[in-house]
């Protein structure tokens, strides 16, 4: 499940998807009504990608959470957020059942059945696997002549130039030994 871009902003309803990012602010667009607008450092920004339930061992991501929700309803709609507590209670412990109750506000389970509704409707509840369904790859395609040729001239070109760049041990010995010599004449000359 992909919840990149995807935002909720404190004090406005709705989920945004952001749209370009600034120096100052970000774009966004209402999921809902596709209206966007600039969204500022000073609002309370949270992404979805980020938020995780608090359970009795460690933190879950929303993101599992909205796959459970999904793998349960079979793609479709779940609950609306405004049933009653109880009955949103229950569903989150047959999804979540250790979940943390006392850390885990009734306003908290609230906005996960809300936001869950909102990105299906709108489309952006995609798991990856059916995204990758989506764009098969065509596995019968082979190279073209030119891409093998481009992509094995640069390799030749490190073999020579690690070639020029390196010398043999024959080249080494005779380097080492030119200038052993040097120093024993500068040595001699100085005495």
């Amino acid at each position: 499940m992909n919840l990149t871009g995807v935002i909720a902003i404190s004090g406005r309803p709705g989920l945004f998807k952001v749209i370009v990012q600034g120096k100052n602010n970000v774009i966004v667009e209402s999921l809902v009504d596709k209206k966007r607008f600039p969204a500022y450092s000073t609002d309370r920004i949270s992404a979805l990608e980020d938020i995780s339930i608090y359970t009795l061992e460690t933190e879950k991501p929303l993101k599992e959470i909205f796959k459970a929700i999904h793998d349960k309803e079979n793609g479709g709609e779940t609950i609306s957020h405004k049933d009653t507590d109880t009955a949103l209670v229950s569903y989150l412990l047959e999804i979540l059942p250790n979940y943390d109750q006392e850390r885990v506000y009734i306003s908290d389970i609230k906005k996960i059945f809300q936001w869950y509704n909102l990105l299906h409707k709108s489309g952006n509840l995609k798991l990856a696997d059916v995204l990758a369904e989506e764009a098969p790859v065509d596995k019968t395609v082979k190279e073209s002549p030119a891409k093998k040729k481009e992509e094995s001239t640069p390799k030749e070109k490190k073999t020579t130039d690690a070639k020029k760049g390196s010398k043999s041990a024959a080249e080494v010995k005779t380097v080492s030994s030119k200038a052993k010599e040097a120093k024993a004449k500068v040595a001699k000359d100085k005495a």
